[in-house]
């Protein structure tokens, strides 16, 4: 079983993020970014309590501005999904989950260290240029699921 349903497009669109997002971070970026895709569309708590597919993650908007920094900026986003991302899309929407994005619901990419919070989320570790955190325990349990 998925870990959120979802259809072809939404296949696509995600493949489309992971890519504009992590695509100089290797297949292991991609699928870290995909993590944190999957998972704010299973989180209900915090910012994530009316999302719940993969478009409404993707597009979700937050302080006025969406909350993938792509949908505005990424040419890359823009561009047709590669059967290679396509892959390691569906990979996260079915079950892959790894550290340090495994429980994230955040990640950024800081022109320094990472921080040990961001917003008050513990950080749970790097993966080259992205550093990523997790909701406080016990904020977020649906998350852990």
């Amino acid at each position: 079983m998925p870990r959120v349903k979802y259809i072809e497009n939404d296949v696509n669109l995600m493949a489309r993020m992971m890519r504009a997002e992590a695509e100089g971070e290797g297949n292991q970026g991609m699928l870290y970014v995909g993590n944190v895709i999957v998972n704010r569309a299973v989180a209900d708590c915090l910012d994530f309590q009316d999302v719940r597919t993969i478009n409404d993650v993707i597009y979700q908007v937050q302080g006025g501005n969406y909350s993938f920094e792509a949908v505005q900026k990424g040419n890359l986003f823009y561009q047709r999904a590669r059967e290679s991302e396509k892959r390691l899309a569906r990979q996260n929407l079915e079950r892959w989950r790894q550290h340090p994005a495994k429980y994230s619901l955040w990640y950024f990419n800081p022109f320094g260290p990472c921080p040990p919070t961001w917003y008050g989320q513990p950080f749970t570790g790097q993966f080259k240029n992205h550093c990523f955190y997790e909701p406080v325990a016990g904020t977020c349990d649906s998350v852990y699921s």
